[in-house]
This record gives C-alpha cells, sequence and structure tokens, in this order.
C-alpha cells in the first residue's frame, strides 16, 4: 500500500496549507496525458457559473482534456479491491479562482466505472458520465479509446522529453499545479473539494488523435491548431470531502 503520510508530509510546495481535517478517499493516476488548447475566456463564460472566475494565463483562458488510468482507488484505512479500483478515466477541464484560491471546474469527467460514477454524483457534486474505455501500453506508447454517445476519443502518445517539475510563474505550473476542484450547487452555492499530491513530474509529449469529439459535445469549439502536449506518468493523490467555499 502506498505510504501516505509520506505524501501528506511532502507539502511545502503547496500554494496554501493543508486542510486541518482528514483525507478520505486515496488516487492513483497513471500514464496521464495533459492536452491543452487557449480560448478567449468569453468563450467559456456561459459554460462557467457565474460565480466562479475565470483564470487567464498571457490573456488567454485554457481548455484541459486530460485521459488517464486511475488506480488504488480507495477510502482511507481500507485496501484497493481488484477490478474495481482500477479504471480509465478522462476528463475535460478549465481553470478558476474562488476568492482567495484557485481551482479546476470540470465540465465532464468519463469513467469505465458504473460504482465510481454514482459515487462521485452523489458524495462530490461532480459531472461524471459512464463511457466505455480501454487503454493499452504497446512498447511505451499508451493506447486509449472513450466512448460514450456523442462523445468519443480515440488516440495514441508518448513522451518526448524529459522529465521535469512545472516552476512557478510558468505555463505548466499554471495548467497543473492545482490544489482544488470546484462545484456549483443548484442553489447557487460553492463547494471546494481539497486535493494534495506531490509536486508534478511531467514531459513533453507527442499525440495521434484520431477522433476527438468530447469537447464538442459539450459545447467547445477548440482551435484548428494542435493541442499543447504533456504527459505524467504517475500522481499518487489524497483527496478531501467536498465543502462549502
Amino acid at each position: 500500500m502506498t505510504d501516505t503520510t509520506a505524501i501528506e508530509r511532502d507539502s511545502a510546495h503547496r500554494p496554501w496549507p493543508l486542510p486541518s481535517w482528514p483525507w478520505v478517499m486515496f488516487q492513483s493516476w497513471q500514464d496521464l496525458l495533459f492536452a491543452h488548447w487557449p480560448l478567449p475566456a468569453s468563450t467559456l463564460r456561459a459554460m462557467v457559473p457565474p460565480q466562479l472566475e475565470i483564470e487567464h494565463f498571457d490573456g488567454s483562458a485554457w481548455v484541459g482534456q486530460t485521459p488517464f488510468r486511475l488506480c488504488e482507488l480507495r477510502p482511507r484505512y481500507l485496501p484497493a479491491l481488484p477490478k474495481l479500483s482500477d479504471f480509465p478515466e478522462m476528463n475535460l477541464r478549465t481553470y478558476v479562482r474562488y476568492r482567495d484560491k484557485p481551482g479546476i471546474f470540470f465540465f465532464t469527467l468519463d469513467a469505465d466505472s458504473w460504482l465510481a460514477v454514482l459515487g462521485a454524483r452523489a458524495l462530490f457534486w461532480l459531472p461524471y458520465r459512464h463511457a466505455q474505455m480501454k487503454v493499452e501500453r504497446k512498447k511505451g506508447r499508451i493506447h486509449y479509446h472513450s466512448r460514450r454517445q456523442g462523445a468519443e476519443w480515440k488516440a495514441s502518445y508518448q513522451a518526448t522529453g524529459g522529465w521535469f517539475h512545472p516552476e512557478p510563474g510558468t505555463l505548466e505550473y499554471f495548467l497543473t499545479e492545482r490544489y482544488a476542484l470546484y462545484t456549483v450547487l443548484p442553489n447557487g452555492s460553492v463547494v471546494r473539494g481539497e486535493i494534495h499530491h506531490r509536486r508534478w513530474s511531467i514531459a513533453t509529449a507527442e499525440a495521434e488523435v484520431v477522433r476527438n469529439t468530447v469537447p464538442a459535445a459539450h459545447g467547445l469549439d477548440l482551435p484548428e491548431h494542435p493541442p499543447l502536449l504533456h504527459l505524467a506518468a504517475r500522481q499518487d493523490t489524497l483527496i478531501w470531502p467536498p465543502m462549502l467555499a
């Protein structure tokens, strides 16, 4: 079992202190691709609740699509369960701020696990959807296929450069080093979910995208130029229960 105490102790890089209450869930994100596109914030404004400020970097808002394998999902103090704790997941997101804390707002989170979808919707108020997914690694290259009604992602990708930690002030840091998830309830209340992990270690990447209709399924018209791509091999993550922000 992963040493979660060591993860908690490695917190000097965080933009704010760890929550004072206990975390409740562990997840390991593996073979995670960051695909990012710049967009005018005005394009996203109607899709993001007005309570949340859309963040910019160099004058642009950013949309990210992140396919990965979710592994070792388990509640605190309990072991991961075979066939229930490992499955593919992919999210579509943008970057926001509420008051003094930056974070992530999800347009969708697709997962090949009905249990995860139902649990996350009920307990974390996140827009999870079930999709049929398949991930394979062949000769160091990741082949990923996700499909649900009206939304499909089929691509292969791999790292092209050495691993590095994004430095504060860089675009890579802005896009990756996020420690809060935001959702807005029907009554207008803002809910924040705190997370914690070690600093991201990423590499530049290349991808062959055969089909990607996920953004269009959520009303996003992405630029025609290729996305900015980075790959992360593994990120072990602690998750706290959502709280009113």
